[in-house]
């Protein structure tokens, strides 16, 4: 069984693509109908996130697939994701996916990191909308275009396209419960496991140009940063 969590924090805006985009990847026809399992954490969530949830569960299930909700009032990214992982565990998952609320996956996300044949994908993200930047939009899209390394090879982490079997998600002792930066802390432990990365562009994932960032000092606030030309935050050493 493949399983995907999602943290989310007030993401009623979000939600619908999210999990219109997710279902998607999970019938892919180079899945070979494997089982997939979707989990959905709500991290203090106060708005209308966990209708929206329980309306795709049909959906899911009409699919042949799985998507549970779970709540926390941690308010922290790293809890989230560790109680997905731990939940999708449980379900008996060989692969952990990880995304965001705020992100679509691309109809291939799954197929391409499962054909990688490693214990860890690293992906790529890319912005398809960069309106709530308003003036400065084309500005930002510019400098992320000349910046941002969106191809095989890449040494970036987001905790919105990340995949690792559950063999390597264990040895490296999961999610720290962290604020932010609980994807680099993971790869890092990972690393020192010896566990085979890809690095790749593959899956594809859309992510939100938002500015009112869920996860302080993550990617929304590092495109923040670039905007006002300063240096994004840099996770601890």
């Amino acid at each position: 069984m493949i399983g995907v969590a999602i943290p989310a924090h007030n993401e009623e805006a979000a939600l619908d693509d999210c999990l219109a985009a997710l279902l998607a990847a999970a019938r892919h026809p180079a899945l070979r109908g494997e089982r997939v399992a979707a989990c959905v954490v709500l991290d203090a969530c106060d708005d209308g996130s966990r209708a929206i949830v329980e309306r795709w569960c049909g959906a899911f299930a009409a699919a042949g697939l799985r998507l549970d909700c779970l709540e926390t009032a941690a308010r922290q990214v790293g809890v989230a994701r560790a109680a997905g992982a731990r939940h999708l565990l449980a379900l008996g998952a060989r692969w952990l996916a990880f995304t965001d609320a705020d992100t679509r996956v691309g109809p291939q996300w799954l197929a391409a990191q499962l054909a990688l044949g490693v214990d860890v994908v690293c992906g790529s993200v890319a912005v398809d909308d960069w309106t709530p930047h308003g003036a400065d939009a084309a500005r930002l899209r510019a400098h992320f275009a000349s910046h941002y390394n969106d191809r095989d090879g890449h040494q970036h982490i987001h905790g919105a396209n990340l995949g690792v079997s559950a063999d390597a998600y264990r040895a490296a002792g999961g999610f720290e419960a962290v604020a932010c930066h609980e994807d680099v802390l993971l790869v890092r432990a990972l690393q020192a496991t010896g566990a085979r990365f890809a690095w790749s562009a593959q899956p594809r994932v859309f992510t939100s140009a938002r500015i009112d960032p869920r996860a302080r000092g993550g990617f929304g606030d590092a495109l923040l940063a670039m905007a006002a030309g300063r240096e994004p935050n840099r996770p601890p050493a």
